[in-house]
Formats: structure tokens, sequence, C-alpha cells
């Protein structure tokens, strides 16, 4: 993680999000593409891969921003680049952006979290995600972009759906990879522009949900809450079907992602309200 050494007492406040990346981050783009049929709803929640609202919108909440001031391009099924069965990757996202935004200013949140999907759908190098990823950001560097909060893997190999499948070890490994290369790139990516770059680290966030469920109010970390019908106490999941995170699990993510870009600079700490 970045942390600006200039004092946090002079930063102004973010005033517009825009996300860009899959499910994890989708907050409606899908069902609206869909006409309002996918993902289903019940048992999902207005569009979203979840029984309620996504971790961005949590972080939005906590930035004080309105519905007005955030702009999320995120779309269900996404892969790092470009478009894949008419579904916007990463890069098709970014690159949309870009051309009718050409300049942005200081008080921008940049949002970047995919990868999940290219190796959920069989890839077997972590090379070209994390290339996107990076061609992504330097995309967003070129119109001006200077804060950027980019989001790890959590370990896919202990998903519920593929936990116990012959791939769970290939998975596991691939995720260690890319988040290995991931941080290299995010380094050199720093290096040779404006941008500061926050890390949010959803990777030890899983992981320690996982080895003590009760300290984040969890009772299941292994099974999803919706398995042919919904089960009784979401809130107790960390998994609402067998890939994407309850709401609950959201807004531990919109948390700690806020108090990430808190340790970055990117917000002053004394002016942003508690949650």
């Amino acid at each position: 993680m970045v942390v600006l050494t200039t004092s946090i007492q002079n930063t102004p406040s973010i005033t517009e999000l825009y996300v860009f990346g899959d499910s994890l981050s989708d907050a409606g783009t899908v069902f609206r593409a869909t006409g309002g049929m996918y993902p289903p709803s019940p048992p999902y929640f207005q569009g979203r891969y979840s029984n309620g609202r996504v971790w961005v919108e949590y972080l939005a909440d906590r930035l004080h921003l309105s519905s007005n001031q955030v702009h999320n391009f995120a779309y269900g099924g996404a892969t790092t680049g470009s478009d894949r069965n008419f579904v916007p990757g990463l890069l098709t996202q970014v690159q949309s952006h870009v051309k009718t935004h050409q300049k942005t200013h200081s008080n921008v949140l940049y949002v970047v979290w995919a990868g999940a999907n290219d190796y959920l759908q069989g890839a077997s190098s972590t090379t070209l995600p994390v290339e996107n990823i990076s061609r992504a950001i330097a995309s967003l560097a070129d119109v001006g972009a200077q804060k950027i909060l980019v989001a790890n893997l959590p370990d896919l190999g202990q998903l519920p759906t593929t936990r116990t499948t012959v791939n769970s070890v290939r998975l596991s490994a691939l995720t260690q990879t890319h988040n290995q290369g991931l941080r290299r790139s995010l380094k050199i990516s720093q290096q040779h522009s404006d941008i500061q770059i926050a890390t949010l680290d959803a990777n030890t966030l899983y992981r320690e949900a996982t080895a003590n469920p009760a300290a984040f109010g969890f009772t299941n970390v292994i099974s999803p809450c919706l398995a042919g019908s919904s089960c009784g106490s979401p809130d107790t999941f960390l998994f609402w079907d067998g890939i994407h995170p309850t709401t609950k699990a959201h807004r531990i993510l919109g948390d700690t992602a806020f108090a990430a870009i808190q340790d970055a600079g990117f917000v002053n700490s004394g002016s942003v309200l508690p949650p």
C-alpha cells in the first residue's frame, strides 16, 4: 500500500467514485442490460450478485457520496480483458470511459477489481490478466486519474463452488501468483506516473474470516447461504452463493476499503464521520 508523505490535514474529500470490474462490484449493470431478468430478483437483491448491497455501495456511504456521484461500470461475468461473449471486460469498461472523459480531477476515486473470471473460466497463466489490469490503470492515468483503489483476489480455490473440485489446488496457486504479480505491477505503475494507488487486500480479509469466523460475526464460511433455497440467517454466512459474498461480507469489504484509502491519505480521516 502506498502512503502519501504529505499531511492529510489538507487532503480534499472524494467527490466522485468510478467503479470498474465484475460481479463482485456490479450494482445492477447486468440487471439493467437484461431488462431485470438476471441475476433473478429474488433471490438476488435488485440486480446485485448478493442478498443486499455490494461493497462499493458501502464505500460510497462512508465517503458520503450520493448516487449521482457514483458511476459504476462493473459488469457481472467480466474478465480483465476486452469483450468476451458480449460482456464488457475491464479494459473495455475503462477504454469506453476514457473516450468520453478526456480529463479528470484529483478528487475522483477510481476502483479496479477484476481477474477472478479469467481463472474461473480457464485461464492458466496470470501474465495477461495482470497485464490487462496494468493497462487499465495506465489508461486511467493518461486522463489524469490520481487516486486508484485496486483489489487483489481472494483464494479462488476455496470458494464453495471450487473447494471440493479437481481445480481447487490449481486455482489457489493461480490466485497466489496473480496477487504477487499484481503487487509488483502496482509498484511499477506507481513509479512511472503521478497516480497514487491503495490496495484492498481481499485475499487476507477472506483468509482471516475463514480462520476466525466469530471475529467477523460468521458461523459458516464454507457453504453458501443460497443452496436451492435461501438460508434463514444470511448475515451469519460469508458466502451468499457458490462464488459471491453476502451483503454482510460486502459491508466488511467496504469498511476495509475505506480504511485502505484512509491509510493511503486519499481522505482526511478527521473529516469523515463514522458509519
